[in-house]
């Protein structure tokens, strides 16, 4: 039987989170470059500006990962005897406030620019005796933001799934979609270049309401984890699967007469209560003992699960 006080991952799913780990690193070490490619080349431009600090914000979700991926194995003790697994869940909210914080600053930010009506502009720069207009290297330089950083979108959802974390489900989705935030500052540098001075803050407006979308779904999902929501997928649009399969298996135990269950996320796991109406007046911490076993078994993400035999919760609608 799983000890309590210690958490580790199925051996199946180690190479995983070192796959992952392994991506993380060449993340940070990819966005830090183009963090400074885009500031070199980012001139006066109101959607290079907004472009760029978005790309700084995407370091948060994988620097954030690696940090609580080294702290949620840790065994439970006498300070936290719960374990270090909401490590994961305060990292998410971390991210989330963040990157809906400066999703507002970039709204406003480029709103005033707007509303002004400032008229940047796009210089020259001479390269080996060449004059080459920066909006070339911009537009260079967009394009060196956006289409690794979808690989590696693509590469991590998958392993997000895998290991259900949501941390990395966002960061893998958000990476997913940032050829649209390249694809806007584009549009808006070469606007500026046409002539269009409102180009360059509308493209800016544009990326600053989808950073906000991005942060405000995952500050509401990140919360709702930590006020112990019912466990959701990914996508938070339905009751995880697992815990389906777990009614089932409290279903077909025949010494059970009724029963109701709760439980909550904690990063990565699951931990819940049974409250369960036996049929039977005998032999019922065997049948507890051996149930407790089988719900344990049934995933490696049910981590902790407390049966107690009694009649109804207080409160009966908490599912």
């Amino acid at each position: 039987m799983r000890k309590y006080k210690e958490f580790e991952l199925p051996p199946d799913l180690v190479p995983t989170m070192k796959k992952v780990r392994k991506l993380e690193i060449i993340t940070i070490a990819y966005l830090l470059s183009v963090v400074v490619v885009m500031y070199l080349v980012m001139g006066s431009s109101q959607a290079m500006k907004t472009a760029w600090l978005e790309d700084a914000l995407s370091l948060l979700p994988a620097i954030a990962f690696l940090i609580a991926s080294r702290f949620y194995e840790k065994s439970a003790n006498s300070k936290f005897p719960y374990g270090y697994h909401r490590v994961f869940s305060i990292a998410f909210l971390a991210g989330s406030v963040a990157l809906f914080g400066m999703g507002m600053y970039l709204a406003v930010d480029s709103s005033i620019s707007l509303i002004k009506m400032e008229h940047p502009t796009i210089g020259s720069i001479y390269i080996f005796g060449h004059q080459i207009w920066m909006g070339w290297l911009m537009i260079a330089a967009l394009i060196y933001s956006g289409a690794p950083a979808v690989w590696l979108g693509y590469k991590k959802m998958p392993l997000a799934k895998k290991l259900h974390n949501k941390i990395l489900f966002t960061d893998a989705a958000t990476q997913k979609a940032d050829y649209m935030t390249s694809f806007a500052a584009v549009i808006g540098v070469v606007g500026l270049g046409f002539g269009l001075w409102w180009a360059d803050s509308a493209a800016a407006l544009f990326i600053s309401f989808s950073v906000i979308k991005d942060g405000f779904n995952n500050l509401k999902n990140s919360v709702s984890d930590l006020m112990d929501r019912y466990p959701m997928d990914l996508k938070s649009k339905k009751p995880n699967d697992i815990l389906t399969d777990v009614n089932q298996i409290v279903e077909n135990w025949d010494w059970v007469q009724d029963y109701h269950m709760r439980f909550r996320e904690e990063g990565q796991v699951f931990i819940g209560e049974i409250l369960i109406i036996p049929t039977e007046e005998t032999g019922i911490i065997e049948h507890i003992i051996k149930g407790r076993q089988e719900i344990l078994a049934s995933h490696w993400k049910i981590h902790e699960v407390t049966i107690t035999v009694g009649t109804y919760w207080e409160n009966e609608e908490f599912q």
